[in-house]
């Protein structure tokens, strides 16, 4: 079982193509941790938006009746790949992965599966 830190240490190092990552609490909007890959992306800001875009897809599923729960958001934009993985584990709730990888290098069923992996690996 890893922390935060090492959490997110292994999220870039492992997952080909990752400029960042953090770990982040939708119910506040607040990053719990983050790591940067020198790509000058604004963690913190990153965190707080999506926050409201996992909380927006929450509310949907609920008035929908939807009982499934959200393996995870995917944002394409034109050169990145923006992840949210919701935590699923014991002590996860109302957490979050976010993981931003630069779509020229990443693979994105691997990223997925890699971040997967290191959110079983989290100990919260």
């Amino acid at each position: 079982m890893a922390d935060v830190d090492a959490t997110l240490r292994m999220a870039i190092s492992s997952i080909e193509g990752a400029i960042g990552a953090a770990l982040v609490d939708y119910n506040s909007g607040m990053a719990l941790g983050t790591l940067d890959s020198a790509s000058g992306l604004d963690l913190t800001v990153a965190a707080a938006g999506n926050t409201d875009v996992v909380r927006a897809k929450m509310r949907t599923m609920d008035m929908l009746g939807l009982k499934d729960g959200i393996e995870d958001i995917l944002i394409t934009l034109t050169s990145q790949y923006h992840l949210i993985r919701p935590i699923t584990g014991r002590g996860g709730k109302g957490l979050f992965l976010y993981l931003a990888l630069d779509k020229n290098r990443a693979n994105l069923a691997m990223a997925r599966h890699q971040l997967a992996r290191v959110e079983a690996d989290l100990e919260v």
